[in-house]
């Protein structure tokens, strides 16, 4: 994931909270030899179908936003659900031959998600902290075996990383920085699952001039990518 510094101590400053956190995912990620990783927030409340699963940090690259939709569409139904009633780490193979992930002798402590269908294997770790603070941190690879002490040992890492994004203090935008009808649209929009092709036809517009409403909501939320901007937006109530 790469990290973009708008301007503004602030800015920066989350900028360098953000990058400290991806070493340290990164770190783990190799740890387990696994290819890529993202952390999911949970907004919203009451029923799942009225929260969102969001990615706030991931090393997909230039992919992210068409690989977090497409990890939501296949599962996310699922792991909110789980997320009421467990905090066993979840599984899954991928739809590849000999995409799998496996637990030599944890596999009663853990939980498997119905299925193949993304071309990945992945482990889910599923962090409670309270409204604000739910999610999981995933790790992605053609092949995961796991021990019971490495599944552990990610599993209390992984909550680290969450408390550590939650720590993060958000602020109210001031009026001066208010967002536009067009940037809220555009931000309800991805944050509802769409891609900037499929924003700009519903709206009529250019995919270029979608982008440029998506960045200027990003650098007025003080996010430092797309992605943290629309988890923040619906943590602080601008979208749903």
């Amino acid at each position: 994931m790469a990290v973009y510094v708008t301007g503004g101590r602030g800015n920066q400053t989350k900028a360098m909270r953000a990058a400290t956190l991806i070493v340290r995912l990164q770190t783990m990620q190799r740890d387990i030899d696994a290819s890529r990783f993202a952390v999911f927030r949970l907004n919203g409340n009451g029923l799942p179908a009225a929260r969102k699963l969001t990615c706030v940090l991931d090393n997909w690259g230039a992919e992210a936003e068409m690989m977090a939709h497409e990890l939501v569409r296949a599962y996310g139904d699922e792991l909110k659900l789980h997320l009421d009633d467990s905090l066993l780490p979840l599984l899954w193979n991928g739809s590849g031959e000999g995409q799998t992930a496996d637990t030599i002798d944890f596999e009663r402590f853990v939980r498997r998600v119905t299925g193949s269908q993304l071309p990945f294997a992945g482990i889910a770790f599923p962090v409670r902290l309270g409204a604000q603070g739910n999610g999981y941190v995933i790790f992605m690879a053609d092949v995961l075996d796991l021990a019971s002490e490495t599944i552990l040992d990610m599993h209390g890492r992984a909550c680290h990383v969450m408390t550590d994004l939650l720590a993060s203090d958000e602020r109210r935008l001031q009026p001066s920085e208010a967002l536009s009808e067009r940037e809220l649209s555009c931000l309800q929009m991805a944050g509802d699952g769409l891609i900037s092709e499929e924003i700009a036809d519903k709206m009529g517009l250019s995919v270029h001039t979608v982008n440029a409403y998506l960045g200027a909501a990003t650098t007025k939320l003080d996010s430092v990518n797309r992605i943290q901007a629309i988890a923040k937006a619906l943590r602080l109530g601008y979208i749903r």
